[in-house]
């Protein structure tokens, strides 16, 4: 997929309003089923799979044994078997780390060759799939529907819009996407808008805001991790005191928060942390970042960024940034 079609705040100012598909067949699906699937999910990943029932999706962790994080993933159940749906530049480390604990009764699989993505984005995505999978009427959020032509579509995304996602076997895509483009309204979208929309909504990023060098709790993730489940790397996270957060910041003055950029307090003027993501958000016209800071300034509102060697201030938000999105229409 390119990094955009046309512009990126074109594309990003079109999913937001009407309808966009993104083309992420790079993602990786692994496939695991046996009489053991929950059980071995359970001892892999963070969240509650015993709350996960046929025809719902979850949001989870893979975690080391230090309690860091593998990667965050998508699991779909879809009745007989799961469906992990992974990072693409971790598709190989993911595949080595879940084989190395697999246990009896459990099959793995990885589809991610086989199998690709096409995310249907935007307040007009359920109108636009309607007549191509009447399906989509019917399916509320974080739900998802497998149907007999060997693909299911799930109310998932990365956007923070209304918008679904289209999994199927590759020699099925083309044609997929050949019809969803010949649909009025429906423009192709890039990784550029891709990101500039998730970062609008908080979301974390795999190599930005999470890697094997942070664990759940310093990235805001902890609604994901139940120590209860006992999971791998659990026994590391139970009383864990963070020495970092994850905030959210927008610029007070004009300025362009950039990845890797230094985080100050406002007082002291002392480096207390660095910028995981950062742009010039097209929806709020104004700068804004996710960033590290130690945690005792994470509750603190006022902050300073430096852009050229000049100090600019920042301050704390809510997330989302963007609190318009039709997620939940």
């Amino acid at each position: 997929m390119p990094i955009q079609y046309q512009s990126i705040i074109l594309e990003h100012n079109h999913v937001r309003t009407s309808v966009g598909i993104f083309d992420v067949s790079h993602m990786g699906q692994f496939k695991i089923s046996g009489i053991n699937a929950k059980d071995f999910i359970q001892k892999i990943t963070s969240n509650d799979v015993e709350k996960l029932i046929p025809g719902k999706a979850q949001y989870s962790l893979l975690i080391n044994f230090e309690g860091n994080i593998i990667d965050d993933l998508i699991i779909y159940h879809l009745g007989d078997y799961y469906l992990l749906v992974v990072n693409a530049s971790n598709i190989k480390k993911n595949e080595s780390w879940i084989l190395s604990h697999i246990t009896e009764g459990v099959f793995f699989e990885n589809l991610s060759e086989y199998m690709g993505l096409i995310a249907v984005q935007g307040p007009n995505s359920r109108q636009a799939l309607q007549n191509l999978f009447p399906e989509v009427q019917n399916l509320n959020f974080y739900e998802n529907t497998l149907m007999k032509n060997e693909l299911f579509i799930a109310r998932t995304g990365y956007t923070g819009e209304l918008g679904f996602e289209i999994y199927a076997y590759n020699h099925k895509l083309d044609q997929i996407w050949q019809n969803l483009l010949s649909i009025d309204g429906v423009y192709p979208v890039g990784l550029g808008c891709r990101d500039s929309l998730r970062l609008e909504m908080g979301y974390c990023l795999y190599g930005s805001e999470i890697s094997e060098n942070d664990n759940p709790y310093e990235a805001g993730l902890g609604w994901v991790t139940k120590t209860s489940t006992d999971f791998i790397g659990s026994n590391n996270l139970i009383d864990c005191l963070p020495t970092k957060k994850l905030i959210a910041l927008t610029m007070i003055d004009k300025g362009i928060p950039r990845k890797g950029y230094k985080i100050f307090s406002e007082s002291s003027k002392k480096e207390i942390g660095y910028v995981t993501s950062g742009i010039f958000s097209p929806s709020l016209q104004k700068g804004i970042c996710l960033a590290y800071v130690e945690s005792s300034f994470s509750k603190d509102n006022d902050f300073l960024i430096s852009i050229r060697d000049k100090y600019f201030r920042l301050t704390r938000n809510s997330l989302p940034f963007f609190k318009q999105g039709t997620l939940h229409s």
